[in-house]
């Protein structure tokens, strides 16, 4: 089967790739590399206007013309590749903006898609219109929005998923689903709001490559050492406010038990690597499922502070502790850090079962298997 990916976050479609090759299809992916992370394509397309004075221009030809030079560029980008980009088998977005330009352009690039190839189908498994409306509605206990809700961060720090409520992107919502066979999640967080829509076609995890990813040496150290990976763009969608507030605490109450290592806006290979003499990582307070960061960190036998609800539990069946679910709430997770602290022999126990969980549930090669037969069904 020929196979064109489009677009990427957290190099998901990067593993689901690698899963589908192995099982002897020809794919194609094509992203702008998810900005800092600078995940590989094989077709990379650049972003321009940016940085600098370039992207203070274009802020400012913006509004006086209405027209997005970044946008207008990745789609002169895009379309220079347009013979290679016809006569798939089925194309996969990765998201309904799938390459991060303005509504206009994604319309244009979404009609070629469809128009040149057989099917089509969307993954939700980030911000879209769908999950953000139903946080915004506060269907969830707790989301991503939470920081706006309690007048943390403002609208425009927040346009990321706001945006999805604006006539513009609702209409771009609209055209994708036209176009499409069906949806698909990959995780709890996005089943939830998909869950009854016509187009759903369920839930498959996302794909880890636990081949390349392996369960690492445990670190030889006298004190417990704790990444908290911050991405200062998201750094309140993840909570880490929450958990800056949490190491503080345990700082002063278990200060010779403990080393901090907090990365900021590190590129996926050094983030990947900073995992390596770690024993515990800190990912996200407001999932209820684990994002790809985690699931990779787990894969390496880490134990992961992270989304891992009664819905997750309740959905894979499990008996034993994979992950470390905290919420946003300080006193939480400094409860789960002291436990851990304490506990040394829980770390190793919770990071063996982590890895396991991974190498059952998201394989990679096993979750390409359920692509092709969700994608072959509908």
């Amino acid at each position: 089967m020929k196979i064109l990916l489009i677009g990427e976050y957290s190099r998901l479609h990067n593993s689901l790739k690698e899963g589908l090759v192995a099982l002897g299809h020809e794919v194609v992916l094509l992203s702008t590399g998810d900005g800092f992370k600078s995940y590989p394509a094989d077709i990379l397309l650049g972003r321009k206007f940016t940085r600098g004075w370039k992207r203070k221009f274009r802020i400012g030809w913006y509004r006086l013309t209405g027209v997005d030079l970044s946008a207008s560029a990745l789609q002169r980008e895009f379309f220079r590749h347009q013979a290679e980009l016809k006569g798939f088998d089925l194309v996969q977005l990765i998201n309904e903006s799938p390459l991060g330009a303005t509504p206009e352009v994604e319309k244009r690039i979404v009609e070629f898609l469809s128009a040149y190839n057989e099917k089509m189908f969307l993954l939700c498994c980030g911000t879209d219109h769908l999950s953000v409306k139903y946080i915004h509605d506060k269907k969830q206990v707790y989301s991503i929005l939470n920081s706006y809700f309690e007048g943390k961060t403002t609208a425009a720090q927040n346009d990321g998923a706001l945006k999805y409520l604006r006539p513009d992107f609702v209409s771009l919502h609209h055209f994708v689903y036209e176009r499409i066979n069906g949806v698909i999640a990959s995780s709890i967080d996005y089943h939830l709001p998909m869950n009854g829509h016509p187009k759903y076609l369920g839930m498959i995890p996302n794909p880890v490559n636990t081949d390349k990813i392996v369960q690492k040496a445990w670190p030889d150290t006298e004190r417990v050492v704790i990444l908290h990976g911050i991405n200062r763009n998201s750094y309140f969608k993840k909570g880490n406010d929450y958990f800056e507030q949490a190491l503080e605490k345990l700082q002063q109450s278990h200060g010779e038990k403990i080393l901090i290592k907090t990365v900021e806006d590190l590129p996926y290979s050094e983030y990947i690597k900073a995992f390596d003499s770690a024993h515990l990582v800190l990912d996200q307070v407001y999932g209820h499922d684990q994002g790809y960061n985690a699931l990779e960190a787990m894969a390496c036998g880490k134990v992961v502070l992270t989304g891992a609800e009664t819905e997750f539990v309740q959905h894979y069946d499990l008996d034993r502790e994979v992950a470390v679910n905290v919420k946003p709430d300080v006193d939480q997770i400094y409860g789960q850090l002291t436990r851990l602290v304490e506990q040394p022999e829980l770390i190793r126990a919770i990071g063996t079962n982590a890895r396991e969980f991974v190498v059952s549930h998201h394989h990679y090669v096993k979750i390409a298997e359920r692509y092709l037969e969700c994608w072959n069904s509908n």
